[in-house]
């Protein structure tokens, strides 16, 4: 499927930048929250994301970096909902990654298929996969469509 990226390596860079600075404050503030670790769990892991994203824009590009997130998305399996602990950084991954498509205006209908092909939680090879390494870049020259 190919998205029309209508920002530069650099724009996306700066807005990933700006959404690890705001994970860092969550992070710093998770004291404060009703439950700490799991705030600083969610904010740990989803300044993770942005970082991988950003040197997959740096290294590779707008479009790959696009790919690269909707493959990952596609990966994550259906938390929504659940506030179990040992969900915090699906969860995690899930809203970086949406924050995501919403900086880059990524159209809904891309998002919605991509979503239409998560997998039911309880998928164990797919739940592992989420939390350890959705949002790690593939190697280069791995096909991320």
């Amino acid at each position: 499927m190919e998205v029309r990226v209508v920002l530069s390596s650099d724009e996306i860079v700066r807005g990933l930048k700006h959404y690890r600075r705001i994970a860092k404050q969550d992070v710093l503030r998770a004291s404060e929250t009703p439950d700490p670790d799991a705030s600083r769990r969610h904010a740990e892991a989803r300044r993770v994301v942005y970082a991988d994203l950003a040197e997959v824009a740096e290294r590779d590009g707008p479009q790959a970096v696009v790919r690269t997130a909707l493959v990952k998305y596609e990966k994550l399996p259906f938390v929504t909902g659940s506030t179990a602990p040992e969900h915090v950084e699906i969860r995690a991954h899930e809203n970086a990654l949406e924050n995501f498509f919403l900086m880059i205006g990524l159209e809904p209908k891309v998002r919605r298929e991509a979503r239409s092909k998560r997998p039911p939680l309880g998928s164990a090879a797919n739940d592992r996969a989420a939390t350890n390494g959705a949002a790690t870049a593939p190697e280069p020259g791995a096909d991320a469509s």
